[in-house]
């Protein structure tokens, strides 16, 4: 059984988190209880604590990196921490029951919100958008130990600051500082409550190897927050990007795991891909209003390990693809000016996750 629990784990470990590396600004929402990574008995609760850190400063147009950035020292950087905590019910042997809440610390630096003249930083703390999720084992796991699907369906709930402010060099009157909303990239929240729709799957072959899969999509009906982007007073094709938009966004990722067994008692590895991003449409209502819409296609390797009573893990998802594409306001401008227009993104190279899950 034990065996067949770390395979199980395998497949949900990378799906704590469904926020991606940069300027495309994906959020957490919260863990996700769809395996428990040990034998959790109706009645049990369980405790995730999840860190995720990128550094994002590779910008993109499309598929093609803009490398004169650097060279002119005109990047964006972006810098997060992010603590994920959740508590999961597990109900009986198929139904669980999860709350979430992520903790954001997040660090921006760039020239061009800041005078175009000298290189400033803003900054943003404090809780995030809450996650409530139901998941059901769709198979009866007590008949069918090698292989189940499970799906999950919750809320997002508008709970983290989506006018997040900081002062902001050289921009006010006399080329004083001024208090603005920070960017997009760095809110707390994005101000819409969402459905989120989950799908989560393995197989295992043997006690050593197995198959996992994980399908998320967050469904934002809102249009746009309210919050100001003052992307107009950069310029005037920009008018209509001066509010920020309330995304989707996605993730989908599936891989292989293998446990070392008497080798490294407790031990498991897994590597697989991994895609997440923005649309350039919602599923649901409008998509005006600001928004940088994008994917980063990732290679993830992780490793975990199971204690008595908790499970440790680590993953790096390394960015092999990543895609700025072009914005209904891009399109929209492009038709208005007559010239094409294509915004940008930052991205990172790699972002670092680790956490534990404690049954009790």
């Amino acid at each position: 059984m034990k065996k067949i629990i770390l395979s199980l784990f395998a497949l949900a470990l990378l799906a704590l988190n469904a926020y991606s590396q940069g300027c495309v600004a994906i959020r957490g929402t919260g863990t996700n209880c769809s395996v428990s990574g040990q034998q959790v008995a109706a009645g049990q609760w369980q405790l995730n604590i999840g860190y995720r850190y990128f550094k994002s400063f590779r910008h993109f147009k499309g598929r093609d990196e803009q490398e004169e950035r650097l060279k002119q020292n005109t990047e964006v950087i972006n810098w997060q921490h992010l603590l994920d905590l959740s508590v999961a019910k597990q109900l009986n042997d198929r139904w669980s029951f999860l709350i979430g809440l992520p903790i954001g610390i997040n660090k921006r630096s760039s020239l061009y919100e800041h005078g175009r003249t000298e290189r400033h930083t803003t900054e943003s703390f404090g809780i995030g958008d809450m996650r409530v999720m139901a998941y059901r084992w769709m198979i009866d796991p007590a008949k069918h130990s090698k292989g189940n699907f499970q799906m999950g369906l919750g809320l997002k709930l508008p709970t983290g600051n989506y006018n997040y402010q900081d002062y902001f060099q050289n921009v006010g009157v006399d080329g004083k500082p001024e208090l603005r909303p920070v960017d997009q990239s760095i809110q707390l929240g994005d101000g819409g409550t969402g459905i989120a729709v989950e799908l989560n799957g393995f197989y295992s072959f043997s006690p050593m190897a197995g198959l996992y899969s994980n399908l998320y999509y967050l469904s934002n009906p809102r249009e746009v927050n309210g919050t100001r982007t003052y992307r107009e007073t950069l310029s005037a094709v920009l008018a209509n990007e001066s509010i920020m938009s309330v995304p989707d966004q996605y993730m989908a990722r599936a891989g292989f795991n293998y446990n070392f067994l008497g080798r490294l008692k407790g031990v498991s590895g897994s590597i697989g891909g991994r895609i997440e991003g923005i649309p350039v449409e919602d599923l649901l209502g409008e998509s005006g209003g600001f928004r940088r819409p994008g994917y980063v296609i990732a290679v993830e390797p992780g490793i975990t390990y199971l204690a008595k009573r908790g499970v440790f893990y680590a993953t790096v998802p390394v960015a092999l693809e990543r895609n700025r594409t072009r914005s209904v306001t891009d399109k929209e401008a492009s038709l208005q000016s007559g010239t094409y227009r294509h915004g940008d993104a930052a991205f990172a190279d790699y972002s670092v996750n680790l956490g534990y899950s404690l049954r009790f």
